[in-house]
Parts: C-alpha cells; structure tokens; sequence
C-alpha cells in the first residue's frame, strides 16, 4: 500500500483541484504526480528519505507530497511562514535531505544557513520537478513511515509526530465511514492550512480518497471564503472556531449563501457555544464538532450526522477505542471527568528520535495519553472540560508556553518571563506574556513581539505583555501558571 494511490481511482475528468485559477482533473494530477516522483528520482530521493514541503495550500503542496509520498520518502510539512531559525531547527531535527518549496516558502528557506543542516542535499521548486520521465508509485507497508509533522500539543516542546502510511489511511476511512451519504461530486474548501494535520489528513487526505473537487486557498479571508463558497458551489466546509466565528460577523450575509453546505466542522480547539449560535441563526448551518490531535491521524471523535447533544464533541470514529481515565490508570465512572485515552490503528508509534517522550504518552499496551480531560454521558457521548498540560491553542494551532519563555528568556533585558493562555473571541486563545525586567532596563511591549517574531511563527508571538515584578514559582521553582491565569 502506499497512501499517494489515493488518487488513482477516479475519473480523469473528474476535477480534482482548483488552485490559482486553474483547475485540474485528476487525470492531469496523476501523469504531473508521476513526473515528480520522476524528478525527485532524479535528484537521489530514496525510500525513506526526509523531504520538507515548504508551500502554502496549492497545487504546488498537493502535487509535491503525493510525489514524495509516491516514492516512498517521507513529507515533512513545514509552515512557509515561520522565521528561518525556525525552519532550520526543524530541518536539522529530522535530517531533511530535500527541501521543495513554492512561491510563498522561498523566503523562509532563503534565511536558511544550508551549510548547518548536514543532510539537506538542495532546495527546489516545486514546478521544477515537472517534465521527468514518470516513475511508477514505490511500494509501502502499512507500518512504513509517511509523515513526519511537528507538534506540541501532548508531549510539550515541539517534536516530530511518526505518522505511517497505516496511520493515516486508517484515519480518512474512520472518518468516512460516518458520512453515510458521500457523493463523489462534493466540492471541498481548503482554507486550513495543510501542513497542519487538520488541514493534511482530515481534509485533504479525506478528500482525494473520496474523489471530491478541492478547492485551495492559501490564506483566510472570510469576504474571499464567502465568494469561493459561492462561486465553486462548495459542499464541505471544516474549519477552526476563528473562521466561523469571522464568517458569522460578517454584516449581510444572505443564509442561502452557505444553503449548498452539506458538511460543516469545527476542530482543532473548543468551539464555544455563542459562535456555535452565531453560526447557526446568521447563516443557517448547523456546525458539528471533532476532536482529535495529530498523534491520532487526527480525529479521534465527532459529532456530524450522530445525533450528539450541543456542546459534545461526538461518539468515537469506528475503529477507534477511547477511555477515560484517573490519576491512577483506572477507568472513571460515567460523568467524571478523566483524561482521554485513544487505542487505533490511526494512532502514532511516537516522536522523531525521542524516545523518552514517546514513552511519556504511548502505554506499553499501545494507549495514547492525550492529556486532554472529558467526561461521558450516558449515550456515550464525550464532551471536553479541561486540558491537562499548559498547551494554547491559537486559531487551532497548538503553542507551548515554555517555547515562548525560552525565546523571551534571552532578550538581555528580562530577567524572568511566564506565558499563558487568554481568551480571544476570534482565535480561541492567545499568548500573554509577564515579563520582569532586569534593573534599569527600558524596553516596549511592541518591541519584545518584534524579537519574540524574529524566533518564532506569528501565532505563537505574544498578543499582549504585561510587565510584573516577579513570576510567581511553587517550591520546586516551577511557574504557577494558574496564578497568572
């Protein structure tokens, strides 16, 4: 099996992606996939080799992935817009011996010391892998890796996610087999970006194993997502709680606008129930909600088409076994809280090189410890209460605090810092941060966001920073972050 045949089934003239203007069917993305995987052939590109994709959500991203998939190397997704010392690190972390990049990813990858990543053998353009003889798709187990996505969201300071090609097969049929009615004619839109796992899987894989027509956009606007829904006749819309919440402030939305919708989701953070109302009296579309993380392939629950009450994140996709469990490994009562534990075969085999932290949240008998708290009704449907570690949650990207405080911890004019998370009507959360200064020094809050962007990706810079005399810290010297909550 190798996840790139997902393609292969349909249609030549079926559309399959609409991307800057241009439509392609997926006759034409199967014969320009194989040109790739010819090209990447050519540049040395073997079975298990670490190529990152540098792209934003185009054909350049979905023709480059099937092609490193189809060769049997294994994508690493990185965001285009994240500072270079960013993007370095993470090279260096998985041992990329290819970077492909488009339009939008030439910037991050030209701050780039390519002479401190030893592995890293080039940079290419995506469209340059075109005109190659075609090479056939390799072939690959279940068990070989595919993906290698980074994430912070259950084991704290980012680490690459082991996601094999079983994985996330496994997960787009657990997701499909709760649509009961699928046509093959389904227009998705594409907003979420896919080097996130959302964006990857649950969307883009979903969508090329059923055959629908993907349209991509590489940036959210909601004026600019509305028109796209219109015009492409768009049936399946997933999104985060800030694109709805954005769509449903727009002043004079007409409902039959958004009438075509079959399938409304919201994921990757809460969606609180106002925005959930909002949604549904302005624009008239019931919105239904999932739960996963990117160590589960993503999704672990949902609600769509089950009959879940208001505010439940749904019932368990088929094939996916959940628990809830106390401090002391055993089973809670229904109604109590416990945290969520997920057995699957959509579930990861655990962190690039980092075997400690594997073991951290992967039990000896294959249990994945999300860190997230539910509690369960007595249909069996889950509802979230708490997050169990420190990690934020901006526009459904997750942030760790500590990644943050270890970038501000080295402006020469702090002497301590604690980040948190704070309410935000339209991202969900954002990043607050206390800073206390060294004696005598005089900086401004707009400066220390200026450094913090120098280092890290925009949404995990502070949104706000306040400026205390001291952090408070328990006994062990740890930061009381509920304190500053």
């Amino acid at each position: 099996m190798n996840l790139a045949s997902i393609i292969d089934r349909h249609p030549d003239d079926r559309p399959a992606l609409i991307s800057r203007g241009k439509e392609t069917a997926y006759g034409e993305l199967r014969a320009q996939v194989a040109e790739m995987r010819g090209g990447l052939t050519e540049l040395g590109i073997a079975a298990g080799d670490r190529v990152a994709l540098l792209t934003a959500n185009n054909w350049y991203f979905v023709s480059a992935y099937l092609a490193v998939l189809g060769v049997g190397a294994v994508a690493v997704p990185l965001n285009p817009a994240s500072p270079p010392p960013e993007v370095q690190h993470e090279l260096e972390v998985v041992g990329a011996r290819l970077a492909i990049v488009g339009p939008t990813g030439r910037q991050a990858i030209a701050g780039v010391d390519i002479d401190a990543v030893p592995a890293l053998g080039g940079v290419v353009a995506a469209g340059d892998l075109l005109g190659a003889e075609p090479v056939p798709v390799a072939a690959r187990d279940g068990d070989d890796l595919a993906v290698l996505l980074f994430t912070s969201g259950t084991a704290g300071a980012p680490r690459a996610a082991k996601l094999t090609h079983g994985n996330l097969l496994a997960n787009i049929e657990q997701v499909l087999a709760v649509q009961v009615d699928r046509p093959r004619e389904d227009v998705a839109l594409a907003v979420l970006p896919l080097f996130h796992i959302f964006g990857l899987n649950a969307l883009l894989g979903v969508a090329l194993q059923a055959g629908w027509t993907l349209v991509l956009m590489e940036r959210f606007d909601p004026y600019a997502t509305l028109e796209a829904i219109v015009e492409h006749g768009v049936t399946v819309l997933i999104g985060v709680p800030a694109m709805w919440s954005a769509l449903a402030s727009l002043p004079g939305v007409e409902p039959s606008a958004l009438a075509g919708l079959r399938v409304a989701v919201s994921g990757a953070a809460d969606l609180d129930p106002v925005v959930s109302r909002l949604v549904a009296e302005r624009l008239g579309v019931t919105v239904a909600q999932g739960y996963g993380l990117t160590e589960a392939s993503p999704v672990v629950a949902g609600s769509l088409g089950r009959g879940a009450p208001p505010g439940s994140i749904g019932r368990p996709l088929p094939g996916v076994k959940v628990r809830l469990v106390d401090a002391g490994g055993d089973d809670v009562l229904i109604g109590d809280p416990g945290e969520i534990w997920v057995r699957g075969p959509n579930v990861f085999g655990g962190y690039w090189g980092d075997t400690e932290a594997s073991k951290a949240v992967l039990t000896d008998d294959g249990w994945l410890r999300t860190g997230d708290v539910a509690v369960v009704d007595d249909d069996g449907f889950l509802y979230l209460v708490d997050r169990a570690k420190d990690v934020v949650i901006v526009s459904g990207f997750n942030v760790f605090p500590a990644e943050v405080e270890d970038v501000l911890i080295q402006h020469p004019d702090i002497v301590d810092v604690a980040v948190v998370g704070v309410p935000h009507p339209h991202t969900g959360e954002a990043i607050k941060a206390f800073v206390v200064m060294a004696p005598g020094a005089t900086i401004e809050e707009d400066a220390l966001v200026t450094f913090c962007a120098r280092h890290l990706a925009r949404y995990k810079c502070p949104s706000t920073i306040s400026f205390v005399d001291e952090v408070p810290h328990n006994v062990v010297g740890k930061v009381v972050r509920r304190a500053l909550r």
